[in-house]
Parts: structure tokens; sequence; C-alpha cells
């Protein structure tokens, strides 16, 4: 993502008195926006912490470090991948100078406020109450017309578990939105067995809009594989149709309508939304994804005494120039530049080309599909492998849930999404949703 602007050095916030960290843009206890010394009484509604009248089963990762510990690494050997596709761990990239982010339009989300009627309006129509001092009423704007308050974003924390799949995103604890995307469905292949399908996608905050880019990519993706896997078209095949298709969906965002056709050319090109996708599908006893940009898929056995694997490789500057031959890893990744992103979906974006990859795990784990908000504190395999709960295959969401935590209590300076996947896929879980 890019970099926010630096910040007054504050050493606790002015309206809570919580204790800061530097770099922090917003107070992690209320939500005060740190830009100026002294705190504004009205807020962008994306500044305002994430408020949930109704708690999740969980501890809230914000607050309570309880979460589930991370089992013990061990050595062992990686799952069948076909000749030349990449399982080996990988340097960690960010964005690109344009950057892209996403969230999904099929995640329920675990925040909201209270409602009730406002006496100020005629007959008693209803408004949200606010969830800070749960007196005023919200304004169209996002505020509380009471105390002024900007009240959480749906799109702050979701949730979302299916039958053999399972998925978690949160806003983070140093971005004032969620720009980040995810979809995930079942579905089933003509001979009656199971497809399950997860998308990731992560909007570039530099671009406009990343948050819409990435919904629909996500969106988009989703609705075709749920269209061409119970037709019978081979995973991989559907995979790139998927991305494809989601690429399209974002370029269109680039287009306002009612904007003449001679100029149609300069508006797709002006800063267009963009956003990088990452997809996993699990067909029978094949595994297959796809990706465009930095966000990534990890393979992680039941079995720890065997090794886990990274199954995507990242477009971005420094992976370039280390597959290239033309700099080492240790001088790629020390350059500024390393964590550009080369790949993305968008009008603007270079020549499409997905990745697409299929491989046959000879053993039961999970797929782990997450953006970089995630595995910029589980960057190799091994890592993410120790940060995964050993029951994580029967306990898709509350392993989602624990890994949004390990990124949170790691610093959460960016957005965090992460899908898990059970391998193999289990039987009676096909059907559309």
């Amino acid at each position: 993502m890019s970099q926010m602007p630096q910040l007054p050095q504050l050493s606790a916030c002015p309206t809570c008195a919580e204790p800061l960290e530097a770099g922090d843009n917003y107070c992690g206890g209320c939500g005060a926006d740190l830009s100026a010394a002294v705190p504004s009484p009205r807020r962008e509604p994306e500044d305002y912490p994430l408020a949930a009248p109704t708690p999740p089963p969980v501890a809230d990762p914000r607050t309570s470090a309880a979460l589930d510990a991370p089992p013990p690494p061990g050595p062992g050997t990686q799952p069948t991948t076909p000749a030349g596709a990449p399982t080996g761990p990988h340097p960690h990239t960010q964005t690109h100078t344009q950057t892209h982010t996403h969230t999904s339009t099929r995640t329920a989300a675990s925040a909201g406020t209270g409602t009730g009627a406002d006496p100020r309006q005629p007959g008693g129509e209803s408004r949200p109450r606010c969830a800070a001092c749960q007196e005023g009423t919200i304004d169209r704007d996002g505020y509380c017309e009471h105390c002024g308050h900007a009240q959480a974003r749906e799109r702050d924390h979701m949730e979302r578990e299916l039958a053999g799949v399972a998925a978690a995103s949160d806003r983070g604890l140093r971005h004032h939105r969620n720009e980040d995307a995810f979809s995930v469905a079942t579905a089933a292949l003509p001979d009656g067995s199971p497809a399950v399908v997860a998308v990731v996608c992560d909007g570039v905050s530099s671009a406009t809009r990343p948050d819409d880019a990435s919904a629909a990519a996500a969106h988009a993706a989703e609705e075709s594989l749920l269209t061409l896997l119970p037709r019978g078209t081979h995973p991989q095949e559907a995979m790139n149709e998927a991305i494809v298709a989601a690429a399209e969906a974002v370029s269109s965002l680039a287009l306002e309508p009612g904007v003449p056709a001679q100029h149609e050319e300069n508006q797709r090109y002006q800063n267009a939304p963009a956003c990088t996708i990452v997809s996993a599908v699990v067909t029978g006893g094949m595994l297959t994804v796809g990706w465009i940009g930095d966000s990534r898929v990890y393979w992680v056995p039941d079995d720890r005494t065997t090794q886990p694997a990274r199954l995507t490789e990242d477009d971005s500057w420094a992976a370039q120039m280390v597959a290239a031959g033309l700099m080492s890893e240790a001088e790629a990744y020390a350059d500024e530049r390393a964590h550009a992103i080369t790949g993305w979906l968008g009008a603007d974006a270079y020549e499409l080309e997905p990745h697409t990859a299929s491989f046959k795990p000879d053993r039961p784990g999970v797929v782990v599909v997450c953006t970089d908000g995630l595995w910029n504190y589980a960057e190799s395999a091994e890592e993410m492998a120790r940060a995964v709960p050993p029951d994580a295959r029967g306990r898709p969401l509350q392993s989602a849930r624990v890994l949004v935590g390990h990124a949170l209590n790691g610093g959460g300076h960016d957005n965090v999404t992460v899908a898990v996947v059970p391998f193999p896929a289990a039987p009676g879980g096909a059907g559309s949703a």
C-alpha cells in the first residue's frame, strides 16, 4: 500500500489516552484521527473503530491476545506439484505505485448499530442509533447527529463460513477502511462431487475506489467459477476464465455512466480502480490456484512433520529482478522498489496474463488463501504453518479468525483477509451458495 503521511509524534491518544506506537495514523482504542494534535469532533466514517453491539463468539484480536496458540513447526516434504510450479518460500512484496485492494459482496458483516425511532423525524421515521452514545441517530453521511461520532463500516470486519470453506477479513489497526474483499462458495460438479471456491482480492490503495475494485473482482470471479465448474470445465481453464471475468469487472469501473465516447479512453487511464486477485478451487483430489498480484496461496498439511509450501509467485519488481538473474534476492529486496507490484486488475493494467497451476496433494491439510496483510507476518511456508492451528481442517472459521488475530497482534499495518479451505473437500458439501 502507499505510504501514509507522517504524523506528529504523540505518545498517547489526545482523546482517550491510549498509548500509541510510532507511525500510528489512528488510535487503536477509540479510532481518533491522529493527523492533528487536537482531535476533531467530526471524523471520516472509516476512521471510527469497529463497533459491534453483539460481540463475535471469539475474543476480538484488537483487545485480547487470547487466541489459539500456533502449532510447533516441523520438517517434512512438499505435496506433489507440476514441474516448474512455484512451491518454495518467496520474499514478501507489497503494492505497486498504483496499489489495489478488495472486499467481497458475499461476506457477512459482524458489526452494526442499534435502531430506534428518531423523535425529530416526522412520523417517527426509524434511523440507526449511534453505537457510541446510544442517544443520537445517524445522518446520511454516517455521523451521529448528537455526538458527531462516525459509525463503523460494514466491511470493517467480515466473516463467512460454508461447508468446507471459511474466510475472515478485517480493516486492521492502521488503515481507515477495509479495501480487501473475499468470496467463498461451493458447487456440484457433473458427477455430483463437490467443488469448493475461495477468492481473495486486495485493492490498490493509491488508485481510486480500491474497495469497489476488490468487491467487483471477487464477485465476478466467483460467479464465473460457479457457472463453469458445474458444466465440467477443467478447473484450471475455469480459473483462467474467472480471472479474465474479474479483470473485466474492475476495468468497467473506470468509466462513469454518461461519459461522452470521445473522453472514454482518457478517463479509463486516470488512476483507474485496481486490485490484485488470488483464488483456490478444491475438486476431488485436485487443488487449482490462480492469481495476479502479490496475494498468496499456502499449502499446510495436517501432519506438521511434512513440508508446507507456498503455491504462488508474486507479481512484484523484486521477484522479477531475481527471476531474471539481474539481482540477488538480498539486493532486490533491499531496493526501495522491491514491493512495487507488476501485475494487477484494472483498466490501466498491462497485458492480462493470469497465472494458474494445479496440484495433487497426497495427504490431508488446508489451503490458506490470503492478502499480504497476513503473509507480511508469516512470510515463509514454515512461518505460515506455525500460525495455522493444528485443527484447522476441522475448524476453518476459527482458524481464519486466529490468522486474522495473528496479523493484528503482529501490528495490523494493513487490511487482513484470509480464507481457509480444507483438503480434500468434504463429501456432501456441494451446492451453490
